[in-house]
């Protein structure tokens, strides 16, 4: 059974900083990928990283280039997504999806078969 235990949300000021973690389990971690979506208040879900965790190649949204960083740690079953210089329009509730890679596209939440909880990050001005 696939499971995704998003962690590491909370409150900071803008120009902070967070990491959020994913902890993954049940699924062959060469054949997946992992992607963070997150949903601010009033927004759609929207697609930011993702990566392949056979090969580390990864994807950023315009939004988080530059800012965000993800990465993963194959041996802990882990990904992680640094987020820096964070910006109020950050402020969302973030969730972790795993799919295989054939099936996963970094946009569409639809092509995920696997999601973690969510976590809140809330960021103030």
């Amino acid at each position: 059974e696939v499971q995704l235990q998003a962690s590491g949300g909370g409150l900071v000021q803008a120009g902070g900083s967070l990491r959020l973690s994913c902890a993954a389990s049940g699924f062959t971690f060469d054949d997946y990928a992992i992607g963070w979506f997150r949903q601010g208040p009033g927004k759609e879900r929207e697609g930011i990283s993702l990566i392949v965790l056979g090969d580390s190649a990864t994807w950023y949204a315009d939004s988080v280039k530059g800012r965000f960083t993800i990465s993963s740690d194959n041996a802990k079953n882990t990904v992680y997504l640094q987020m820096n210089g964070l910006k109020p329009e950050d402020t969302a509730v973030y969730y972790c999806t795993a799919d295989k890679v054939q099936n996963a596209n970094a946009v569409v939440a639809e092509s995920w078969g696997y999601w973690g909880q969510g976590t809140q990050v809330t960021v103030s001005s």
